[in-house]
């Protein structure tokens, strides 16, 4: 019995550390496709005092997870149609004029991955946060790879909420999902665990729109990072100013405290989808 009880010990100790082990590989790099800018912060934001008025000009972030069991991408930004000045041909005129892109070629999520040594063909797995046209823009760029979002964003990515636009003028382009109806997706309602370590955490965080949803990864330094996309588009969120487009200002501050709560708890740290300041200090490196 005893020589029993210490084989059983000695499994789950090695079954432990394995799993530790692989959860400590996870490395995670921080891009961007182009930027929007410059325009009045309370054009995103327009709860926000005339007198916090500034120009910004913000990131369009994308993520890039390398992971023993597979390469995650965590959104793949703006269609590849819009870079080099193309916004016009692809965006309204309106949406153009208002967000003004700068992208070239080499800001598209292939490329990126180029940058980086991988390829799009190498990756196991897209995470969608959701589905507005700045996130979900190159997913036709990755037919062969598993496909993660909630499942109401999933609806939302054919059908969206009508105040959020269904004729392309809004805040969705249905010519970014229109070849991507059969590809394969993993629908989820809620968390979800990605690899079963405990290494990357997908957190539903809904209010911007019906399904959207953030991640945690644990990195090799054992620091948590949250990686809110737009359950938190600036600093100004977290000081309880909403953004300007949610379907549910309720939900919205529902997961900005949630996420501000894991924050607090686990002293990870939390990067958001579109604040210009903290992307020029924190942007464009790895993070392991």
């Amino acid at each position: 019995m005893k020589k029993s009880g210490l084989f059983k010990a000695l499994v789950g100790a090695l079954c432990l550390a394995a799993s530790s082990a692989a959860m400590a590989q996870a490395k995670v790099y921080w891009t961007s496709s182009g930027t929007f800018g410059p325009f009045d912060i309370r054009g995103l934001i327009p709860a926000l005092p005339a007198e916090k008025s500034r120009q910004i000009v913000i990131p369009v972030s994308m993520w890039v997870i390398d992971h023993p069991k597979g390469l995650v991408v965590f959104d793949t930004g703006n269609n590849v149609a819009v870079a080099d000045g193309n916004c016009k041909s692809y965006w309204p005129a309106g949406l153009c004029d208002f967000v003004k892109p700068v992208m070239s070629r080499d800001d598209v999520i292939d490329r990126q991955l180029q940058k980086l040594g991988y390829s799009v063909d190498k990756v196991k797995a897209v995470v969608h946060s959701h589905s507005h046209h700045d996130h979900i823009g190159n997913i036709e760029m990755f037919p062969n790879a598993i496909h993660v979002m909630q499942k109401k964003e999933l609806y939302q990515a054919w059908l969206p909420e009508k105040f959020q636009g269904r004729n392309g003028t809004g805040a969705f382009t249905l010519a970014d999902v229109d070849n991507a109806r059969e590809f394969n997706y993993f629908e989820l309602n809620g968390d979800y665990d990605l690899f079963g370590d405990g290494s990357i955490m997908l957190i539903s965080t809904p209010g911007h729109t019906l399904g959207h949803q953030s991640m945690r990864v644990k990195l090799a330094s054992g620091q948590s990072i949250i990686i809110t996309q737009d359950a938190v588009w600036m600093k100004e969120n977290l000081e309880g100013y909403p953004a300007g487009l949610n379907y549910s200002v309720k939900d919205y501050f529902d997961s900005v405290n949630r996420l501000k709560m894991m924050r607090d708890l686990e002293g990870a740290d939390l990067f958001m989808a579109h604040d210009g300041e903290q992307y020029k200090a924190k942007g464009g490196r790895w993070y392991k």
